[in-house]
């Protein structure tokens, strides 16, 4: 008989308590390896809350994460980037000062078994700059390379984060919003990015995601969130269907 394959993620009975205010209660999640998951939800459901706790910035005070069978909950951030975790968050996270290419080469350095020192410069034909280069084709960034990050769009800044997870090699990565605020035109081209990582990459997707219809066409399954809970985990049509996220999400009548 063949052995289970672990889930790529699996979050059981997570709690987060903060001054006598519950902010995440009863939290389950198993996520398959590979697959595209949706989050949703109203403001202050605990999404974010939600993303900080699998990532380690916020340490739960109830429940366990794994990843990949192994349990992370006590793990530090760093550990649990070395373990395969990547994660974008609502604000765009790069060094602004440094090139395209050297925000990206850091992390390559990584990937490839180094550190996040920033005392390597790029150099034509070093690993790591040539990994670097390779992902800034990937989602069309690599004719700005020597442009300081803080000099491009908001949208190219949110194709840079995703080029920063595509050469750490992440194997679970969370995206938190990355459309937020992208303009109309920038959005396509960015779903195609995101959609990239996934196939291409073969990693498991988590996405936070206020545009509805984007999230629909991009999720294998989608879970809803609802006063620091998961309501509901489903395919999208069923989802949209579902009189439980019809009242806590869409304001309608169960």
């Amino acid at each position: 008989m063949s052995t289970p394959v672990p889930s790529a993620l699996s979050v059981q009975g997570l709690g987060l308590t903060i001054g006598g205010a519950t902010i995440l209660q009863d939290v389950d999640l198993e996520v398959e390896p590979g697959a595209l998951i949706g989050v949703i939800g109203p403001n202050g459901a605990g999404k974010t809350t939600l993303f900080n706790a699998i990532s380690g910035l916020m340490r739960p005070t109830a429940g366990s994460i794994s990843m990949d069978g192994h349990d992370i909950t006590a793990m530090s951030v760093p550990a649990r980037a070395r373990a395969g975790l990547g994660r974008t968050f609502q604000t765009s996270s790069n060094f602004p000062r440094l090139s395209v290419l050297e925000n990206v080469r850091v992390a390559a350095q990584v990937g490839i078994g180094g550190d996040y020192s920033l005392l390597h410069f790029p150099r034509r034909g070093d690993r790591a700059t040539e990994v670097a280069m390779d992902c800034l084709r990937a989602v069309g960034l690599d004719h700005r390379a020597h442009t300081a990050a803080g000099d491009i769009s908001h949208g190219d800044k949110r194709k840079l984060e995703i080029a920063v997870l595509l050469a750490t090699d992440a194997g679970l990565v969370l995206l938190d919003e990355p459309m937020a605020g992208v303009g109309s035109g920038d959005v396509p081209g960015l779903v195609d990015r995101i959609r990239d990582l996934h196939e291409e990459k073969g990693c498991t997707v988590l996405i936070v995601e206020h545009h509805i219809e984007v999230l629909m066409d991009l999720a294998q399954k989608v879970a809803v969130m609802a006063s620091g809970t998961i309501i509901a985990f489903d395919t999208p049509d069923k989802i949209m269907a579902d009189p439980r996220v019809q009242s806590a999400y869409l304001g309608t009548a169960a």
